[in-house]
């Protein structure tokens, strides 16, 4: 069965441009990969398979029932949204994510975005290279100010891998943690790491960063009512989910200096669409979500997505979401 066992990926690009192999779901199967897929193609693209794997492509009640050879469907990714988790229970298809593969990324990536905040290196450099510093009647200069981190308060939402990382990292820069998560955990507290309510959270925190999963009651959670609740010229990182920004809300306390800066990853629709608020606003970084795509974590990711259909394939349960 596993010789003629069909496999399809529906869009390996963004895991895969290039510098990573496939062999390792080669040598499970018939292995197709699209680089890309539209939505409306995903069922016909399937066809005939047992296996697919997906990243953003949705897989929908209407294709799993279109596509009655689908045994497994691996989740390129550790968010599973994208696919219909009751249509394919139904259907008897295990579902599969890939957790924990990006926590040192993730972490990394939300310094590197403080830190632009703090320094603005990237604009500096572009300053030098346009010319700005032979010019320069003094021996140096900056065009925005610098922050200096230390002694300054972290306020942590989610406090999970992720979080606990960006945190650790933070108190090696000698900055003081708040951490507010659903489900603490007193053994991660330090001298200098401490879990709080998110008022205390909010009113303390020079720097807030986001950490949490998107759900109901995380939807929305920077809004005009607690922006209001935040110091003066707070910072904010978001390399989390987009839609825990109201986008709207943060732009107006950008623009009106509430807010000092804002360095966000996420956006609430991806690709980011041109009448996004936060384009329009003042002292914000934008990156296209790549905080997980080191090719280190892409590497982790992608074994470890073999290793839950080896897995499968063995009846064995593993990273099984349904």
């Amino acid at each position: 069965m596993e010789e003629s066992m069909k496999i399809v990926v529906l869009d390996g690009y963004t895991l895969n441009p290039g510098d990573l192999s496939w062999s390792g779901l080669e040598a499970l199967g018939e292995l197709t990969v699209y680089d890309r897929t539209p939505a409306s193609e995903a069922a016909d693209r399937i066809g005939d398979a047992d296996i697919v794997f997906t990243n953003k492509c949705p897989v929908t009640a209407r294709t799993v029932a279109v596509c009655p050879n689908l045994k497994f469907i691996g989740v390129l990714a550790t968010g599973y949204n994208i696919v219909d988790i009751d249509a394919a229970s139904r259907a008897g298809i295990a579902v599969t994510n890939v957790p924990a593969y990006g926590t040192d990324a993730v972490s990394q990536f939300t310094i590197a975005l403080l830190l632009e905040l703090c320094h603005h290196v990237g604009a500096h450099s572009d300053s030098v290279k346009s010319g700005d510093w032979e010019s320069c009647p003094d021996w140096c200069y900056w065009n925005s100010p610098l922050i200096e981190l230390a002694g300054k308060t972290m306020g942590i939402i989610g406090f999970g891998r992720i979080g606990q990382g960006t945190g650790r990292i933070a108190q090696a820069m000698g900055m003081r943690v708040l951490a507010f998560d659903a489900h603490p955990n007193p053994d991660l507290e330090t001298d200098a790491c401490h879990y709080a309510d998110l008022d205390t959270l909010l009113a303390q925190s020079d720097v807030i960063v986001l950490h949490c999963p998107l759900f109901p009651e995380t939807e929305g959670i920077i809004n005009r009512n607690t922006i209001a609740k935040m110091k003066d010229s707070v910072l904010i990182v978001n390399d989390s989910r987009g839609q825990l920004i109201v986008e709207e809300d943060l732009r107006a306390a950008l623009n009106s200096g509430k807010v000092a800066g804002a360095a966000v990853d996420v956006v609430s629709t991806e690709p980011i669409r041109a009448d996004n608020p936060l384009l329009h606003a003042r002292n914000v970084i934008i990156t296209p979500h790549i905080a997980w795509a080191p090719r280190e974590s892409r590497q982790r990711l992608l074994e470890n997505a073999v290793g839950n259909l080896r897995a499968f394939l063995a009846g064995e349960v593993r990273n099984v979401v349904n």
